[in-house]
């Protein structure tokens, strides 16, 4: 089939692999401009324009879609179908109706829940016991079109959300063959959402990172697997903002503590006060220093 592709990050990359390598012909790539990336800040490519000109396909990478350029660039192509996957755009109707056999996107959740930016960190953080993929005609409105296929599968109790994502860009590669092959046979069928069931994934920002000591060990757990590996918990130790990428769940009936105090260090971990017990912070990171187990920081702290 003759495909249009839409995508960014490294979760769409998977499924632009799948699209190569089952012998689609992929007739142009839209992608995020160009932009400063990583502790340098160089201004580099997305993961999918890299893997797009690799395979010698033309990138296009318009600011916005809705002033014109974007329709034009679609209509001086030759194709049957868009495939949007994480693009990080929202395509106006514009474009929706130019490809003859539609606008399908892959969505890292169970829609009609989490729809938005962040599903996959937001079902972690929430302490969801499963999420999946889901293939789905695109609407005017943000995530909500009509259900092609979905996939479940199981949230492990300590997997955070970047194991997570690894898992469901392979998911989503395999959702997007089987819904191609659907629409292809003439079986790309239309399930309308329940908008009323909706909810809702946001970007994540700073304020989401610091950790609530008032809330439960399993919350603060969960909070820490789902901003894990950024944009990362963080909380206050020593006079500075760490980032912290594990903990455990510590069962003690903590008296005369109260939420954020610091109870004991040790060889295990930092040991801190919550509303029901208390958690055992294991990995942490300071501010200029490396990652690091807990452990390895209070020995730096005591020398």
């Amino acid at each position: 089939m003759r495909i249009v592709f839409m995508g960014t990050p490294g979760f769409a990359v998977t499924s632009l692999e799948r699209l190569y390598s089952d012998g689609h012909e992929i007739v142009g790539v839209f992608t995020q401009q160009d932009k400063p990336r990583n502790r340098g800040m160089k201004v580099s490519f997305s993961p999918v324009k890299e893997l797009a000109l690799s395979r010698g396909t033309p990138v296009f990478q318009p600011f916005t879609l809705r002033d014109g350029e974007a329709v034009e660039l679609l209509l001086g192509l030759d194709f049957e179908l868009i495939v949007v996957v994480a693009y990080g755009k929202i395509l106006p109707k514009e474009i929706l109706g130019i490809p003859p056999l539609g606008c399908v996107n892959i969505h890292g959740s169970l829609l009609p829940k989490y729809r938005g930016a962040a599903p996959i960190q937001w079902a972690v953080i929430n302490g969801e016991s499963e999420t999946g993929i889901t293939s789905m005609y695109m609407a005017e409105e943000l995530d909500a079109g009509d259900i092609i296929l979905a996939r479940t599968t199981p949230i492990g109790v300590e997997e955070t959300a970047g194991e997570l994502y690894e898992r469901l860009s392979l998911l989503g590669a395999d959702v997007l063959i089987d819904t191609i092959k659907a629409i292809s046979a003439g079986r790309g069928v239309r399930l309308p959402q329940d908008h009323e069931l909706a909810t809702f994934a946001p970007p994540l920002k700073n304020d989401v990172r610091p950790i609530d000591w008032n809330d439960t060990a399993y919350n603060i757990k969960c909070k820490v697997r789902g901003l894990n590996p950024k944009p990362t918990a963080t909380f206050k130790i020593d006079g500075a903002i760490a980032k912290v990428f594990s903990v455990d769940i510590i069962c003690n009936n903590v008296k005369n503590a109260k939420p954020g105090e610091i109870i004991s260090v040790g060889k295990f971990g930092i040991e801190v006060a919550c509303a029901d017990g208390s958690v055992l912070v294991k990995e942490l990171q300071l501010p200029g220093r490396k990652r690091m187990s807990a452990a390895d920081y209070i020995r730096g702290r005591r020398g």
